[in-house]
């Protein structure tokens, strides 16, 4: 089972399934792109994928009822 995500990593993953870049949501959520970079690393880690585009199709799979 997947280890559940933050808040703030939910919401980053919202970003993340609109195309938007590190620096777009770093901007958006007044944090840095490092920050934004860490929060990434951890939603690909807990959720068991290999990169961002992979994370996108999880989120709309997850709310594809939306």
């Amino acid at each position: 089972m997947n280890e559940k995500l933050t808040d703030r990593e939910q919401e980053i993953l919202s970003y993340i399934a609109k195309g938007m870049t590190n620096k777009e949501i770093a901007s958006e959520l007044c944090i840095s792109r490092h920050t934004v970079k860490a929060h990434i690393s951890e939603i690909l880690r807990k959720l068991k994928l290999n990169n961002r585009i992979n994370a996108a199709i999880f989120f709309y799979a997850q709310n594809q009822g939306m």
